[in-house]
């Protein structure tokens, strides 16, 4: 299946001005998805949460935090050889394993130890909330954007595994590829922009900083109903 051939992205060079102003065109985009009781916007943290909040807000659907932490390469590990989220899904970039010569032992360590932070993270966002139940439900997956597109992939195979019927990914900016690539597994792609010179997320924000744990708290404890 292809959910980039059904609901695409544009190109069209327009700058956001922050997260959550690119989180309300979102969800004008998803419009078709308003009002429907059977939809969970996940946000992926931390970028994603302020972007999940403003389509939660616009479709009248509840937020949840999703996890996704990068695997990196030992002494590098800016470069990401994988990644996993919550509740389980890996994606690995086994060319660059290869390339690297990375042994098995490498990978599963570094697994091991995003697999800590990643739940030591998702108890500290959550604060005692348990996870909003995703069988049968439609979830949009939400991101402040797509670079390579594996802590997508690898949140999109995760909250298959829970049994939702349907998989949104909806980002405001992200490579045409990359975007197509996650139309493979995802059931629809929403992606806002895909500047044909793509950078980095950050080139179509006027204002892009880090988002805080405490800016997550403090809109996942903010009701978006």
């Amino acid at each position: 299946m292809s959910g980039w051939d059904r609901l695409g992205g544009r190109s069209a060079g327009r700058i956001f001005g922050g997260r959550r102003d690119a989180g309300r065109i979102l969800a004008d985009e998803l419009s078709a998805y308003r009002g429907r009781d059977d939809v969970v916007v996940l946000g992926l943290a931390r970028g994603g949460v302020p972007v999940g909040w403003e389509v939660a807000h616009g479709l009248g659907a509840p937020l949840d935090v999703f996890l996704v932490r990068k695997l990196g390469v030992p002494q590098w590990e800016e470069l990401a050889m994988g990644a996993i989220a919550s509740g389980g899904g890996v994606v690995v970039n086994d060319q660059l394993v290869a390339r690297l010569n990375l042994s098995e032992e490498d990978l599963q360590r570094a697994i091991e130890r995003e697999t800590v932070e990643l739940r030591r993270r998702e108890a500290a966002y959550r604060q005692g909330r348990a996870p909003l139940p995703l069988t049968g439900a439609t979830v949009v997956l939400t991101d402040d954007g797509i670079a390579t597109g594996a802590s997508m992939l690898a949140a999109v195979r995760a909250v298959r595994s829970s049994g939702p019927a349907h998989v949104v990914v909806a980002v405001p900016v992200g490579p045409a590829s990359a975007c197509r690539e996650i139309g493979e597994e995802a059931d629809a792609v929403v992606c806002a922009r895909t500047p044909p010179g793509f950078e980095a997320v950050g080139q179509v924000y006027a204002d892009f900083h880090q988002v805080t744990d405490d800016e997550v708290r403090d809109l996942l404890a903010t009701p978006t109903v």
